[in-house]
């Protein structure tokens, strides 16, 4: 029987595994014995964890096996609170395969929304922006995906059925729990899904490098910014995004090592931050009040489309 229990890829995944059972039941106990500040800080944090497990599912399927994979996807989408479909035609059909440059449509300058920005408004408004310009391109993924595979296309409209079924449910059961423990901390989860987007690119050269750029070592990677620090151990090296960017079908924890040893040296001082949390609070909050605290973009004026 062991033979038939799913297996993952990769021993580091048992921390993924773990945020994706700790969530829930952080949200079934608050939900059956009240609300607790501290648990409910807790799942606040873990909302992100998901987002960026999320993310590396997409990357990498997480298990041996298509049946644990696919109802692995299902469980995120529960979690989440949105499908995670999206990730493949808004993440790596878009985003991974234009790195920020003028074709990527959820890049953090374009004129219509302000241009090259990296400050607080910038920060909380880009999740909205990032909806107004994905969101169209999901529908148009949707459309071709009934036409050309109608099975994919079920699959799809099955974790719509599931988010929404969900909340209806949970609505219908106590509206004021669904919203405070299950909405709210879906909601926060989703925005640093989009905002995290904006942390890692605002203000980064986005002018479009060739493969074979890329791969000479001596050509500066500067579309992305990186962060070290706690925020890597804990959400599973999510700041490492060149190595990520460059290497998008390794192993989460493969970032540190490439990190270190190939990419950190090629991106810009300005662009290696030592901890997500300091560089929030110098550049969005700081910044307001002193110009010094401000980033400058790596990306001249006349380059931006």
């Amino acid at each position: 029987m062991a033979r038939h229990l799913p297996r993952l890829r990769h021993g580091r995944d048992w921390q993924s595994v773990a945020y994706m059972l700790a969530l829930p039941l952080l949200v079934w106990w608050q939900w059956t014995h009240g609300f607790h500040w501290l648990l409910y800080g807790l799942t606040l944090f873990l909302t992100l964890g998901t987002g960026v497990i999320h993310h590396n599912h997409t990357h990498l399927r997480m298990w041996h096996g298509r049946r644990a994979n696919r109802l692995t996807d299902y469980w995120l989408t529960l979690l989440q609170g949105h499908p995670t479909f999206v990730f493949w035609p808004a993440h790596v059909g878009n985003h991974h395969r234009f790195r920020h440059g003028p074709r990527d449509i959820a890049r953090t300058y374009r004129p219509e929304f302000g241009g090259d920005t990296n400050h607080l408004w910038g920060y909380l408004i880009h999740p909205l922006q990032a909806g107004l310009v994905l969101y169209p391109l999901f529908l148009r993924w949707l459309a071709r995906l009934r036409r050309h595979s109608p099975g994919a296309f079920r699959y799809c409209m099955g974790q719509y059925a599931l988010w929404l079924g969900s909340w209806a449910i949970l609505l219908a059961l106590d509206w004021q729990k669904a919203l405070l423990l299950v909405i709210v901390p879906q909601l926060h989860g989703l925005h640093w899904l989009l905002a995290t987007n904006y942390l890692q690119h605002a203000h980064a050269d986005g002018r479009p490098l060739t493969r074979a750029q890329r791969k000479m070592p001596g050509t500066p990677l500067n579309y992305a910014r990186n962060f070290e620090g706690w925020v890597n151990p804990l959400l599973f090296n999510i700041g490492l995004h060149t190595a990520h960017h460059e290497h998008p079908q390794a192993h989460w924890s493969q970032l540190t090592r490439l990190h270190a040893e190939h990419y950190r040296q090629r991106v810009h001082p300005d662009l290696n931050e030592r901890g997500l949390l300091p560089y929030m609070g110098r550049v969005f909050v700081l910044g307001l009040v002193w110009p010094a605290a401000r980033t400058r973009a790596q990306m001249p004026a006349n380059a931006i489309q």
